[in-house]
């Protein structure tokens, strides 16, 4: 039985689709079967895995539509044990169409019923937002991983997206959990990036992973060539750090 992680945090740039992609390629190297979803209209962490956003015919928007099955939507990508359910700009419009659904926040959930079965985990790269389908994605998760960049306003809305949880905890989804809070971007060099680190381990302890992931040159470049870090350069700090937060993932799931 498959554990669905979304990576989520209703800030941009934070981190979030290059968590989805790395991790999950992280977990596809260390012999674990992965399913990424992207579930974002930007279509990042499609491209981001070399797959080419226009030629995608069916993809998240036809999931949450029920018009596919997961399995019909799956393209192969080049990071190994990896599977992608891509988006497509389309994907915009689902909060429009879904609206007057009934069980609008459960489309996802019910369409990953089967999937979850196949993979060991399910990788839900969310948009930058807390509408309905973010509200989609966690209600079908099992746990959420929120990228938190050691910048100044690092903490700005991560009580909002908080609140959130814990409503979609009370409301959805009671099984939610936080998988952990990691801190993206770190440069050792800069005394606000050590004083982001400090703040947040003093405020939510055990919720923060010990792994925080360095800002690295080759994380940036790698989407550009369509490659997970791991594919693109193995051996960088980035590849490295990513494979420290699967093995902690895979180490607190194994208990």
């Amino acid at each position: 039985m498959g554990k669905i992680i979304a990576i989520a945090n209703q800030k941009g740039g934070v981190g979030k689709t290059t968590t989805s992609v790395n991790l999950a390629a992280s977990l596809g190297v260390l012999e674990k079967k992965v399913l990424l979803i992207d579930a974002d209209p930007q279509a990042n962490a499609t491209s981001g895995l070399g797959i080419d956003v226009e030629t995608v015919e069916v993809g998240t928007y036809q999931i949450l539509e029920h018009t596919v099955t997961p399995k019909e939507a799956i393209l192969k990508c080049t990071a190994p044990n990896v599977d992608v359910i891509p988006a497509h700009i389309d994907l915009v419009a689902i909060e429009i169409e879904l609206v007057d659904k009934e069980n609008r926040e459960y489309m996802l959930k019910k369409a990953l019923e089967e999937a979850k079965q196949e993979y060991d985990y399910i990788i839900i790269d969310c948009a930058p937002s807390l509408g309905l389908l973010t509200l989609n994605a966690l209600t079908a998760a099992d746990s959420v991983v929120i990228p938190i960049q050691c910048e100044y306003f690092a903490l700005e809305g991560l009580g909002k997206l908080l609140n959130t949880i814990k409503s979609i905890q009370k409301i959805h989804n009671p099984d939610l959990d936080i998988e952990g809070l990691l801190l993206t971007m770190y440069d050792s060099r800069l005394r606000l990036s050590n004083q982001v680190v400090e703040e947040v381990q003093k405020h939510f302890n055990d919720m923060v992973f010990e792994t925080v992931i360095q800002r690295n040159v080759k994380l940036s470049e790698a989407p550009s060539f369509g490659e997970s870090i791991i594919n693109y350069d193995a051996t960088s700090k980035g590849a490295v750090n990513y494979i420290h937060l699967a093995q902690e993932i895979i180490k607190k799931n194994s208990k």
